[in-house]
């Protein structure tokens, strides 16, 4: 069990319909969405602060590319009346937007990071929000990646670079947990 304050944001990261596309091939944790809104709805109906990342990009090539459907959160993950948006153009959700100032503005120094690509976007927001001094906790079966190659050209799976990523992450710059442990802290 990890215990969670009554301030703790939930910042769901990129859930846009464009991650779906089979470009960008296997990936892993399969039950990945329904922890993530198992942990949305604990969120809602607890009154907690809850804020949803889209992600703009600046390559034509993206499934992030505004103006075309890939840009739109999925049906399930769309933002209720009261919740915050935010845009970015980069992996990393701090990085020139009001993440850091909404949080320290509403009192909020744990955060709880969902969502994808684990290994880019919640990885690099979770870096920045340890390095910024917020509680960050990320649960190991709400965010994914895919399967991919290293620097030296070597195929690795979506869940090595996943197990990868949360190693780099857990200890130093985050907390990783499973979602169990969340629901239980709240």
């Amino acid at each position: 069990m990890v215990d969670i304050s009554h301030k703790a944001a939930l910042v769901i990261i990129d859930m846009q319909q464009g991650i779906n596309h089979p470009k960008l091939g296997r990936r892993n944790n399969p039950q990945a969405e329904q922890r993530m809104l198992a942990l949305l709805g604990a969120w809602r109906d607890s009154g907690r602060t809850v804020i949803h990342v889209r992600h703009f990009s600046r390559s034509p090539d993206s499934v992030f590319w505004p103006a075309q459907s890939g840009v739109e959160f999925q049906p399930e993950f769309l933002p209720w009346d009261g919740e915050g948006e935010l845009h970015k153009q980069v992996p990393d959700a701090f990085c020139h937007s009001a993440l850091e100032g909404w949080l320290r503005a509403d009192g909020i120094n744990q955060v709880v990071i969902v969502g994808v690509v684990t290994h880019n976007s919640v990885e690099s927001t979770a870096r920045t929000g340890g390095n910024l001094g917020f509680e960050v906790i990320v649960p190991h079966d709400a965010c994914y990646t895919f399967d991919g190659t290293d620097f030296f050209g070597t195929a690795r799976t979506a869940e090595e670079i996943h197990g990868m990523s949360l190693g780099n992450l857990h200890g130093e710059y985050a907390q990783v947990v499973g979602t169990e442990d969340i629901l239980r802290g709240l």
